[in-house]
């Protein structure tokens, strides 16, 4: 199947269905083209559905093939059409940030139904394009909510996500929390915590597209751990609570450092629906650590 014999199509659905084949034979996944046909044109799988016999309009082929193009060459299919879903909600991505995960969603849906009605000071360290702090503040407005990153151009998509979904999220640049002042209720994280070790078995498009300094960080993956769990415990209330990604490796490594740092703490580790180390959740006693 070549793009010649995509352009030749004339409905949704032939020009889907070549579309698909073509991606396969690039070694790519034949449902990137249904995605991205859904996510440019803002259509439903039942909308594609309906459309498969009426002709797509040249204008939507042109974009399509050139979207089908740059994802044949492994560029991911959220940089393509510059945005992913995180929450039921769509936020946009660039380079510059991090595609958000399933993983991701999955441990901020188990914590954000367990928080108590009472208010909140909430912090985000290493924010990205925003999707914990601004899902966050979403679903719990009466929480005050600051997110920080390092990169000027990353915190500049968290803005803007922020303001098209109208939550109202402080935003800081900041080192970690080397800019941060004052004590929270609740900091969350998704640091990086790729090891060199792991480069070999991370997929290419996340080698060739997404900001190696979101994913790697040195010590075997451990060294934003090692520099939170430092440095966290003039951040923290009394009954606080940190809730950190980390690497399907690291859960008992992570716990271990923060148990040192806040040794009256419960310390959890979060599994994630295959079963892998996910997340970290430290919960304060209260106590003086």
């Amino acid at each position: 199947m070549s793009i010649e014999a995509i352009k030749k199509a004339s409905t949704y659905g032939e020009v889907l269905n070549r579309a698909s084949f073509f991606l396969e034979k690039n070694q790519k996944s034949p449902h990137i083209a249904q995605w991205l046909l859904k996510e440019q044109f803002s259509m439903s799988l039942t909308d594609i559905l309906i459309k498969q016999r009426q002709h797509m309009p040249e204008e939507h082929k042109t974009l399509f093939i050139k979207d089908v193009l740059e994802a044949s060459t492994g560029k991911p299919a959220q940089y393509i059409v510059g945005h992913e879903w995180f929450y039921d909600r769509q936020f946009k991505v660039t380079p510059h940030t991090l595609i958000p995960r399933p993983e991701t969603e999955e441990w901020f849906d188990r914590y954000i139904k367990q928080l108590p009605s009472k208010s909140l000071r909430v912090l985000d360290i290493g924010t990205g394009s925003g999707v914990l702090a601004i899902s966050h503040k979403l679903e719990r407005k009466q929480d005050e909510v600051t997110a920080v990153d390092i990169n000027e151009d990353t915190l500049a998509v968290a803005r803007q996500n922020a303001e098209n979904l109208g939550a109202d999220v402080t935003f800081q640049k900041s080192d970690m929390i080397k800019n941060v002042k004052g004590r929270f209720d609740l900091i969350v994280s998704n640091p990086p915590y790729i090891g060199k070790d792991e480069w070999r078995e991370m997929d290419e498009s996340v080698l060739a597209y997404e900001p190696k300094e979101a994913l790697f960080a040195e010590e075997e993956g451990l060294f934003f751990y090692k520099e939170l769990a430092c440095t966290l415990s003039d951040y923290l209330n009394k009954s606080g609570t940190i809730i950190l990604e980390i690497g399907y490796k690291q859960g008992l490594a992570v716990k271990k450092l923060f148990e040192e740092a806040f040794p009256s703490a419960r310390i959890d580790i979060w599994k994630d629906y295959n079963e892998h180390d996910r997340a970290v959740c430290i919960k304060s006693s209260g106590k003086e650590d």
